[in-house]
């Protein structure tokens, strides 16, 4: 998959006793694959809020004494990939405010609402995202003695989009999720302590028990007197499906499922839904691996890792210009000519954004030696933009929604193509539709995008009925 990015990563600790930056480090390292632009903690301690961040991974911009120096027993962390008005150290968080610090994973389509309410007080807030917007209106109420709960009740009607917020001062810590959950947040236990993070395979890599995911629009508020919880926002509850497909890590949980096993299904309903009569079955690692089994399985086609990943280089979309990007492609992914030389090939893969990666993978397949390369992808075609977190925000780039099916497979050249239905993704998680949000497949937005609404057209691509076979 060739996205260019997903907005980002949050992570919390509140507990005495525990050394919450270390914890922070650990967190947020399992959580890199969730934004890998830049990366931050901050600390309170009851009196002193403290924060490092910079551009860079996890590991490369934490050293020993900026963990000792980040003291205290409130922490929250954050991961970035920028999708809102640029990248570098000065948008890096978590936001340090009057105050409070503030962390942010998801995007504001709309922040139309919020510059309204700045303007009424004739402040300009032109040059801040919306990560930023959101923290200066959440000071605004805190700075004039409302408690910070309230400050965030009173902020949140401003707020239209996703978001899972984690906010700190210095002796409180509040977590609350948009009332679609567009993105996972959860919470866990720990020596006494309450942990939070977008995924729960953080929770494993520190030795925390989970406890459950925060609903949508919900607020949990932990401070010297314990963890409270309240509904501010009607649930509406649309997770974005893309975290089951790609974005999650596979030893994640969300709504109560492994994302490996929805993975291994995806695989298996490509299987019932386009079976193939190939040599081998091969993964474009790494999300596409268990779909890969589930399909070799299903239908006895021996399983095959024939492109192999070079472990130090990171997802292609960590490189903002398209020569990058390509780049990336050729130095990420080998193929073993020994496994593929005269194969008939079914390539899985988790979806199709611009078609350039998915290209490039089918050319090194045949230059290896494949007989047939046959593209069979997780997800139905990507025909409309993202607005609540994925930088996929220009329509023209979308490949699907100009080409039909079969000029893709022309233009990916392959020996076929073949995407699995919306019905078969949905059935892969085993939970019912409405749960989801879907708008990248069928342009239903969940939450009004208000002045981007015309920032994309219905799809005029006609796609072929399900089991339709292309390049035989």
């Amino acid at each position: 998959m060739e996205l260019t990015g997903e907005k980002c990563a949050v992570f919390a600790v509140f507990g005495r006793g525990l050394e919450v930056s270390r914890l922070s480090f650990f967190g947020l390292f399992s959580l890199q694959h969730r934004g890998q632009e830049s990366s931050g903690i901050a600390t309170a301690d009851g009196e002193t809020i403290r924060v490092h961040k910079s551009a860079g991974l996890v590991a490369s911009i934490y050293s020993e004494e900026n963990i000792r120096d980040l003291a205290g027993h409130i922490a929250i962390g954050h991961n970035r990939y920028s999708t809102s008005l640029g990248t570098g150290n000065h948008h890096a968080q978590p936001i340090i405010e009057e105050n409070f610090a503030f962390a942010h994973n998801g995007n504001l389509p709309s922040v139309r609402a919020l510059k309204d309410f700045f303007s009424k007080k004739d402040m300009d807030v032109s040059a801040l995202n919306d990560s930023e917007l959101m923290a200066r209106t959440i000071s605004h109420y805190f700075k004039n003695g409302v408690p910070i709960e309230e400050a965030v009740r009173n902020a949140l009607p401003l707020f239209t989009g996703a978001y899972c917020l984690v906010i700190m001062t210095k002796d409180a810590l509040v977590a609350v999720r948009d009332q679609c959950g567009i993105r996972p947040l959860s919470m866990a236990r720990l020596n006494g302590g309450f942990v939070f993070a977008s995924e729960s395979c953080a929770f494993k890599t520190i030795g925390a028990e989970f406890m459950r995911e925060i609903a949508p629009g919900e607020m949990i508020v932990v401070d010297a007197r314990g963890m409270r919880h309240f509904q501010v926002l009607p649930q509406n509850p649309k997770l974005d499906i893309f975290e089951f497909v790609y974005f999650a890590r596979p030893d994640s949980n969300i709504l109560g499922k492994s994302v490996y096993e929805v993975r291994r299904n995806l695989g298996v309903r490509l299987a019932k839904e386009f079976p193939l009569d190939a040599d081998i079955v091969v993964p474009v690692p790494d999300t596409a691996i268990p779909s890969a089994i589930g399909y070799a399985n299903t239908l006895g086609i021996p399983f095959e890792m024939a492109l192999v990943k070079n472990r130090y280089i990171h997802r292609t979309f960590i490189e903002p210009d398209q020569r990058s990007r390509d780049l990336g492609v050729k130095m990420k992914l080998s193929p073993l000519p020994e496994v593929l030389n005269g194969k008939r090939v079914v390539v899985i893969d988790d979806s199709i954004v611009r078609g350039t990666t998915s290209r490039q993978i089918v050319k090194t397949l045949f230059e290896a030696g494949s007989k047939e390369v046959h593209f069979l992808v997780c997800s139905p075609p990507i025909q409309y933009p993202d607005f609540y977190g994925i930088d996929i925000s220009e329509q023209t780039k979308l490949i699907a929604f100009h080409k039909t099916v079969e000029e893709i497979r022309k233009y990916l050249g392959a020996t076929s193509l073949y995407y699995l239905s919306l019905q078969g993704m949905v059935k892969a998680t085993g939970l019912p539709e409405e749960v989801f949000s879907l708008s990248c497949f069928n342009g239903d937005y969940p939450i009004a995008l208000h002045e981007r609404v015309n920032d994309f057209e219905q799809s005029k691509v006609v796609e072929p009925a399900a089991g339709t076979l292309f390049g035989e």
